[in-house]
């Protein structure tokens, strides 16, 4: 029999966790919006400066590798003190970088400011945080959708940041254009209260019941191989999308495309991928992760190569942004999900986290290469390539992966 007392307290639940996912999903779109839309910036702030190409790209490297690096570290440090406060951090991080890459002269500013700082504001409230924080507060079953429903919001960071970064550097120049996005970041903290604390269905629903301490939860993670085959694929998915991000404008530009369309194709990968954040989600439900992450892989493949074999023009740019804008971030869904499968949401934060530093190394490789490739040989072309060929070695790494439980949560071992 339920309660009034009862009632009131589920009710109670529910829209505290409403609230969470909600607030969650406005900082992944905060903290993935600025970054996905920094390609804007490359050719402005190399013409102003006299920097380089490879100096831009090196400081983007080095963002996505810090951003890769913290993420285990901060999703341990919420995993244990909760995930506002790692929220609160990421905001002052954020901020603090884009306001140091608009007033530095140096390259060496452009390292601290973008590399650096932004990449640690960005592993403090990325995915991997906000994701880890919405396992906690919805059942096995809901935990594909609501990874889905919160990798669509980032998505929209891309879609909505896109045209907004293009018209701020157009109206105030791009050194205001920072500053104004530094001040957006500062929303962040204040929508890290909606996290705080983790709620008592958080505990009851998680599978993992079983004492453990980081360094076992490690051990026994890279002990598994399927663990360790879904942290060599995403590997692919950073260097891919992190090429795309950030060298995507300034490749429209070589080919003689007029800017409106790097605008216009950047907003296209954002808008669709929220469908495919959503879909992903969704499938993920019914369907088996290993194999949905596989055809993305392969899918990505078959687009960039399509669109390096036909003639760059408006048309092509519009279509190409369509597709992979629906396998942009589609694989973020499944690959958290099966790691809350194999291992619980205990330390999923740690577990999430270092997977994904696999995918910013890949993502520190894709920008510099794409960097330093079209400094050396004055093309962006061997990188695309390159992209290709690993997105085949990727759908073959996701083919074996097993969707179940670590053998300690296994009843029926």
């Amino acid at each position: 029999m339920t309660t009034p007392s009862t009632a009131s307290a589920g009710s109670e639940t529910r829209l505290a966790t409403i609230l969470a996912i909600s607030a969650g999903c406005l900082i992944a779109l905060l903290t993935f919006g600025p970054r996905s839309a920094i390609g804007f910036f490359q050719l402005p702030m190399i013409t102003d400066r006299s920097w380089t190409r490879e100096d831009f790209a090196l400081a983007i490297a080095i963002q996505n590798l810090f951003w890769g690096a913290g993420q285990p570290i901060f999703g341990a440090i919420a995993d244990k003190f909760g995930t506002a406060k790692v929220l609160v951090l990421s905001g002052l991080l954020y901020a603090s970088g884009l306001a140091v890459t608009a007033i530095g002269e140096a390259p060496i500013w452009l390292l601290i400011g973008q590399g650096l700082l932004v990449g640690l504001g960005v592993a403090a409230g990325s995915f991997g945080i906000v994701l880890a924080a919405f396992a906690r507060r919805v059942t096995p079953e809901q935990r594909s959708f609501v990874f889905g429903l919160g990798t669509a919001a980032g998505s929209a960071g891309m879609f909505i940041f896109a045209p907004f970064t293009r018209g701020l550097i157009d109206a105030f120049g791009w050194v205001d254009a920072l500053f104004i996005m530094a001040g957006t970041m500062l929303i962040i903290p204040f929508l890290a209260v909606a996290l705080k604390g983790a709620p008592k269905v958080g505990s009851a629903l998680s599978t993992n019941q079983i004492e453990q301490t980081m360094g076992e939860a490690l051990r026994e993670a890279f002990a598994t191989r399927s663990y360790v085959l879904l942290t060599s694929g995403f590997f692919v998915c950073g260097f891919q999308v992190a090429f795309i991000t950030a060298h995507y404008p300034a490749f429209l530009a070589d080919r003689g495309i007029d800017p409106y369309w790097a605008v216009v194709g950047m907003a296209l990968i954002g808008f669709f991928n929220i469908i495919g954040s959503l879909g992903s989600g969704v499938i993920g439900q019914k369907s088996p992760k290993p194999i949905l992450l596989a055809l993305i892989y392969i899918g990505r493949s078959i687009a960039v190569a399509a669109f390096l074999l036909m003639p760059i023009t408006p048309a092509s740019v519009v279509i190409f942004s369509a597709v992979m804008g629906v396998l942009w971030l589609s694989t973020v869904p499944p690959t958290n999900a099966l790691v809350a499968i194999m291992f619980g949401t205990k330390y999923l934060g740690l577990l999430g986290g270092t997977v994904f530093f696999s995918h910013q190394v890949g993502s520190f490789l894709g920008v510099w290469l794409g960097g330093y490739l079209r400094e050396t040989t004055g093309s962006y072309d061997p990188v695309w390539w390159l992209g290709v060929a690993l997105g085949v070695f990727a759908a073959i790494v996701h083919w074996p992966i097993e969707e179940k439980a670590a053998p300690r949560l296994n009843p029926a071992t």
